[in-house]
């Protein structure tokens, strides 16, 4: 689960991919029905909180997890001994996980619970005071400090309602490489979490990649892929493909979505893949197949020359309740045959400055056909050229242009 400096580098974020399926209780309680909402008894039914990961770009991420608390108040500064707090204790608690494990669709649970009926709008993850680490690439293993995490609880944004009598799902995709942020003085690894609470729905895309890209008479092997499914340019999922080059993009509402391929090659090197977009994918409740299940008909990417784009953000402080600091984003956005996507995404560093590792040559396109994908052509007129967006949760979206065929580009953005 190795997505280069920038893409490679999307708080283990826009918990990519802790997958672990968590029912919540009323009250904490254990047992798994719902209650019933008749005779004067408060209605309950049970949460079924699942975890997956996006790709990281570390060897581990790895958290210890506590217990799970939910609130039905939106008020963020509610007191932590607030009696209507409901706390999920999982199984064998606490419990080690290690996000980078949790890919292809893979999950984590929790464990399972009921509780009151009606809508929630705040969640968070309390840790354990040990146990919680990051191991770079090709670097020793680093402590991963958890601000408030082991006291009030890494505090995660959620709105989602429980409906009586029945089991709720729910996905909370953890993305661990936007998630670990590396403080700017200090060098310390911080978690910031970075997690998209949806559905637990049942589409699901899958195919076979390249895990190498030719290079005339030779070979180089790409150190990290990255598979998305994407819906007007936001990622909807991300995995990375197995050693076969199998990949499984699990958990997709039913709709139309844009499969983006991205590869890197040794960290530091100027060699990678082009980028591939698989356009107009239809998704329902069943499995969709790129290509045949075996790998014999695999996706073959493109070598590209990999450039990158750098710059800083200012100021490092408050826009009304929300610190830049702590929620901008920068991606790498790029128009392939006039389909939007993001080829590369990374959190802005505690420092205020971020970078993105692009591909410069021209992406390939390929619709989506049952009868088997057609062979790509290129967007020569894309080669290059990106829109770097900074955004984040509470800030205004700012968006410039970059060009990288001359060279690397530097994109500095302020509020």
């Amino acid at each position: 689960m190795k997505k280069m400096n920038g893409s490679t580098l999307r708080w283990i974020a826009r918990v990519g991919s802790l997958a672990s399926a968590v029912l919540l209780a009323a009250c904490g309680g254990g047992g798994g029905g719902g209650g019933s909402s008749s005779g004067g008894v408060t209605p309950t039914g049970t949460l079924k909180l699942s975890m997956t990961d996006a790709p990281a770009c570390y060897e581990h991420v790895v958290v210890n997890v506590e217990k799970v608390r939910v609130h039905m108040s939106s008020d963020t500064g509610t007191s932590d001994s607030d009696g209507e707090w409901r706390d999920i204790i999982p199984p064998g608690a606490p419990v080690q996980v290690d996000l980078v494990n949790l890919t292809n669709g893979q999950l984590q649970d929790l464990g399972t619970s009921v509780l009151p009926a009606g809508s929630y709008h705040q969640l968070r993850l309390v840790l354990a005071n040990n146990g919680n680490f990051v191991k770079p690439i090709g670097q020793p293993q680093q402590p991963l400090k958890t601000p408030s995490g082991q006291q009030s609880g890494l505090k995660i944004k959620a709105d989602f309602t429980v409906l009586a009598d029945q089991v709720n799902g729910f996905l909370m995709d953890f993305d661990a490489c936007k998630s670990v942020v590396v403080a700017g003085n200090s060098g310390q690894y911080i978690l910031k979490p970075v997690v998209r609470l949806s559905a637990l729905p049942t589409g699901t895309i899958q195919g076979f990649v390249t895990t190498t890209v030719s290079l005339g008479t030779a070979t180089a092997t790409l150190s990290s892929i990255n598979v998305s499914a994407q819906q007007n340019g936001n990622v909807i999922r991300s995995t990375i493909p197995d050693t076969s080059g199998k990949f499984t993009l699990a958990y997709l509402l039913p709709g139309t979505y844009t499969v983006v391929i991205t590869g890197d090659g040794a960290p530091g090197g100027t060699v990678g893949a082009a980028t591939r977009v698989v356009d107009s994918i239809p998704v329902g409740t069943s499995t969709v197949s790129l290509n045949t299940n075996t790998t014999t008909s695999t996706i073959v990417l493109s070598s590209s020359a990999m450039s990158t784009v750098t710059g800083t953000v200012s100021p490092s402080s408050s826009i009304g309740t929300t610190t830049i600091a702590e929620e901008a984003m920068a991606s790498a956005m790029q128009t392939v045959n006039s389909r939007l996507v993001e080829v590369n995404g990374t959190r802005v560093g505690d420092n205020m400055q971020y970078a993105l590792r692009v591909p410069v040559a021209a992406p390939q396109y390929q619709l989506f056909s049952v009868g088997g994908l057609p062979a790509p052509t290129a967007d020569a007129g894309a080669a290059g050229k990106y829109t770097i967006r900074l955004w984040g949760a509470g800030l205004p979206t700012k968006e410039t242009p970059a060009d990288v065929t001359g060279g690397p580009a530097v994109v500095n953005f302020a509020y």
